[in-house]
């Protein structure tokens, strides 16, 4: 397993150096079985990379959105990643090699990692992916379509994308888009992303009604077909 400094003598990743010291290391899947949520990241960010946990940035608000949303009961930080799985959640990476940021990755690495990611889903059943950044979204949606045409390959990357959930539903779970919460996404708001992480919220807790919606009905429809 590759060696990481103490946090606390990590410094600040402005202009990369010393590169040879972050590139090949890999953050670890946070995933159990049950998961409700998972939440994929592009890719790990240097400061992930070298503290080995998810969403370590300096101006990253993931942590603090998932408590203030009321996604999770108490506030947690990124060293506590490995907790998730206690509230239902799980956390990976659609690219596992970690960058300063996301143009330094690509398109065959997009690919690759979609194909990764949908074994993942196919594997834990979340009943939600979270895809943490519109750009995210973008990328994968064609790959997630499978064979289109160019004329609808081509709406697809210039459509506007609206967070919350998709049409998409991989493997039974619904694609919810969410925007990165990276300090430098200057496309949204504080407010704008919490309001976004709540409607997750009330997403998961609409679902187990619908559920039992559906059970009702399919033990109705039962019922009626064993007087027949």
């Amino acid at each position: 397993m590759p060696q990481r400094p103490p946090i606390a003598n990590i410094p600040g990743t402005r202009g990369t150096p010393g590169t040879q010291s972050w590139h090949h290391l890999r953050l670890k899947d946070r995933i159990k079985p049950g998961v409700r949520v998972l939440f994929v990241g592009i890719n790990p960010g240097v400061r992930s990379a070298m503290t080995g946990h998810h969403f370590a940035g300096f101006s990253n608000r993931f942590w603090k959105l998932l408590s203030e949303s009321g996604l999770v009961p108490e506030p947690i930080t990124f060293e506590a990643d490995q907790r998730l799985p206690e509230f239902g959640f799980g956390i990976t990476n659609l690219v596992a090699r970690p960058s300063p940021g996301i143009d330094d990755l690509a398109p065959p690495e997009y690919v690759e990692g979609w194909n990764v990611l949908e074994k993942k889903i196919r594997r834990y059943r979340p009943q939600v992916v979270a895809l943490v950044g519109v750009t995210l979204y973008r990328a994968i949606e064609p790959l997630i379509a499978g064979d289109v045409d160019r004329k609808t390959r081509a709406a697809m990357k210039s459509r506007p994308i609206v967070l919350g959930p998709q049409p998409a539903v991989i493997h039974g779970a619904q694609i919810f888009v969410l925007p990165n919460p990276s300090g430098r996404n200057a496309n949204f708001s504080h407010a704008e992303m919490l309001a976004a992480f709540r409607m997750l919220r009330r997403h998961l807790s609409a679902r187990p009604q619908a559920r039992a919606r559906a059970g009702g009905a399919s033990a109705k429809r039962a019922a009626k077909a064993a007087e027949k």
